[in-house]
C-alpha cells in the first residue's frame, strides 16, 4: 500500500484544524474544501459568490501546484453553496477557470459553511507520476 503524502503550501490557507490542505495517495490528490480565505491574512476575500469563487479557485490552484498537478488533472469537484440561487454566478467563474476542461462535478446547497462564506469547493485530481510534491 502506498503512503499518504501530505500537501502543505504557503500559497493556500493553512489548515486551521486536524486536517491537511490536501493528500496524495495512489496517484490522486484529494483536497480539503477551500473557502475564500486570503492565504497570507486569513481574511475572507470578496462579498459576492463570484468574488469568493475566484479566491476559492486560486486556493485550489495553489494546492494543485503544491502537489505537482494542474487544473487539467482535475477529475472531480464538489461545490457547496450557501444558496443555490448563486449557482449561475459561481458557474460563470468556474467555467472560466476550467475553460475547455470539464471534470465531473456535484453541486449542493448546504445549511451553513465555515465563516459563513457563500461557497466552498473540494476536488480530486490525478497527480503525474514523479510530480514534485511539497
Amino acid at each position: 500500500m502506498a503512503f499518504m503524502q501530505v500537501i502543505q503550501t504557503p500559497d493556500a490557507p493553512a489548515a486551521i484544524g486536524p486536517y491537511s490542505q490536501g493528500v496524495v495517495h495512489g496517484g490522486f490528490l484529494y483536497t480539503a474544501g477551500q473557502i475564500a480565505l486570503d492565504p497570507k491574512s486569513g481574511e475572507i476575500v470578496g462579498e459576492t459568490v463570484a468574488e469568493q469563487t475566484e479566491q476559492v479557485l486560486r486556493n485550489l490552484g495553489a494546492v494543485l501546484k503544491g502537489a505537482g498537478a494542474s487544473v487539467s488533472a482535475v477529475l472531480k469537484t464538489t461545490v457547496f453553496l450557501r444558496d443555490m440561487n448563486d449557482f449561475a454566478a459561481m458557474n460563470e467563474v468556474y467555467g472560466r477557470y476550467f475553460a475547455d476542461h470539464r471534470p465531473a462535478r456535484s453541486t449542493v446547497q448546504v445549511a451553513r459553511l465555515p465563516r459563513d462564506v457563500a461557497v466552498e469547493i473540494e476536488l480530486v485530481a490525478a497527480v503525474p507520476e514523479g510530480a514534485s510534491q511539497s
